[in-house]
């Protein structure tokens, strides 16, 4: 269960543009909050047993605490970003030049606009990968081929889940959860089909970010405010461990936003 997370301190965090429904520039966000309360994520990994590596952050780039977005890892190979907006175009290389310094030599630049994790979620043989508001679908061919694993492309319809990773979350390696409302109906068929066993979140859990949560295959590491969901993982067997990332959010994003999982 142990996992290898890669995260950036929020030393910059700010709310200073509008690149997504949960952004308000004039509302704006409390830094030192947001401090404690990623440094209260970081430690629940630790706590677990989780490794944690850090890279620096950058100053002028508020978003960079979203560590999830800088690139794919699987099986040792390095799929790099390439943002949407101009806002994080340079997180893209920043991430990647921290793989590269730390020996990462499989190191791909993604000739196609993509956001790491935040829009590509791995299980044990396929990768999951949402498009519709930030990733090129024609990204989704390239880290197939790079990453030698099926990708399945899913098609994202609401604004407010405008990654993947805020409407599915990987349970383990053959399993999710997920909030159907957030996917074309096509793509509700392919996940039905997919999981008939996953775990449903209703709107009200989906709109507090709880399915951007991170799990180890047996303990849930989630937003404190997603209650229906935290008792129906409990149903299901996982250990739930709830965090309170709520300055984080008026960016966009909660605990898997802020987790890279580095798959060696």
């Amino acid at each position: 269960m142990t996992r290898h997370y890669l995260m950036c301190r929020p030393d910059y965090f700010a709310v200073e543009y509008a690149i997504n429904p949960w952004m308000d520039p004039e509302a704006g966000a409390d830094r030192e909050v947001a401090i404690r309360q990623w440094e209260g994520l970081k430690s629940a990994y630790e706590e677990l047993g989780h490794q944690v590596s850090l890279i620096d952050p950058v100053e002028g780039l508020p978003d960079m605490v979203f560590a999830a977005n800088g690139a794919l890892v699987v099986g040792g190979r390095v799929y790099g970003a390439r943002f949407t907006h101009r806002e994080r175009a340079a997180e893209g290389p920043a991430y990647l030049k921290w793989f590269t310094d730390n020996g990462y030599d499989r190191v791909h630049a993604a000739a196609f606009t993509n956001e790491g994790e935040g829009d590509f979620l791995t299980l044990d043989h396929v990768v999951l990968a949402g498009t519709g508001f930030r990733t090129d679908i024609t990204a989704h061919k390239e880290a197939q081929e790079f990453l030698g694993r099926p990708v399945v492309t899913l098609q994202l319809v609401d604004p407010r889940f405008y990654h993947l990773d805020t409407a599915l979350f990987p349970l383990n390696g053959h399993n999710v959860a997920y909030f159907p409302g957030a996917f074309s109906a096509g793509s509700q068929e392919v996940l039905e089909n997919l999981f008939p066993d996953a775990v449903i979140a209703d709107e009200d859990d989906a709109t507090v970010l709880g399915l951007n949560a991170v799990s180890d295959g047996t303990r849930v590491v989630i937003n404190a405010e997603a209650a229906n969901l935290q008792l129906e993982l409990k149903r299901h067997g996982f250990e739930v461990i709830p965090v309170e990332l709520s300055e984080l959010r008026k960016a966009g994003g909660g605990p898997k936003c802020c987790t890279l999982e580095i798959r060696g």
